[in-house]
């Protein structure tokens, strides 16, 4: 693309063997363009890696995805031009969009959980638990600062404040494929997690 970018991959723990992809690349293509770091957590929280990744994030933009491939590349930066967006957000759900590999089950959950919070805190952004978005650095950084949530509701809080704070916000319609590799750490404590934390956003925004 000619564009200046670094790779930084923040291992919580997760089971698809990405610590050791990560140190392999490193060897490929170099320390300067693929940074690894490890931190521990008793807990899934997406928050916790985003804050660890920033620390060593140097760069202007920062597009946040799941390592294991789940995730397929879209035209962010071509979106983020086209409106001078501060955050452009992958939708599975408007356009193009899709979900491919997901059991009836896993889509009911991520179906039922979109509709919940479209109707709870009505966001103005059609997907909001999906992890692929790009932002400002400057405006990711003032939203991890605002947002308190742990776990999958973390995502819903990021776009819920940063509506409140008056930043625009793009979508880009995304496939998402399930992984190939690993297995995903949703289960039904978070399940519970993600419906506790939904109705304490309700209540507080």
């Amino acid at each position: 693309s000619g564009n200046n970018f670094e790779i930084i991959i923040i291992d919580d723990g997760s089971p698809d063997g990405t610590q050791e992809i990560a140190e392999q690349l490193e060897k490929i293509y170099g320390s300067d363009k693929i940074v690894m770091r490890q931190i521990i957590s008793v807990l899934f929280s997406s928050g916790t890696a985003y804050i660890h990744g920033m620390k060593h994030a140097t760069g202007n933009f920062i597009v946040i995805m799941d390592a294991d491939l789940s995730h397929h590349v879209s035209l962010y930066f071509i979106k983020q031009k086209e409106g001078n967006f501060d955050i452009v957000s992958g939708t599975r759900y408007k356009g193009n969009g899709g979900v491919y590999g997901w059991d009836l089950k896993r889509k009911l959950i991520s179906r039922g959980a979109n509709f919940i919070t479209q109707v709870l805190l009505r966001p103005g952004a059609s997907d909001l638990t999906g992890s692929f978005r790009l932002y400002r650095k400057e405006v990711l950084q003032k939203l991890m600062e605002k947002c308190v949530s742990k776990g999958y509701v973390f995502q819903m809080e990021m776009i819920v404040r940063a509506r409140q704070l008056g930043y625009t916000i793009g979508e880009v319609p995304i496939s998402f494929v399930d992984r190939v590799y690993g297995e995903s750490k949703l289960g039904g404590n978070e399940i519970v997690s993600f419906l506790k934390g939904l109705l304490t956003l309700f209540a507080t925004t």
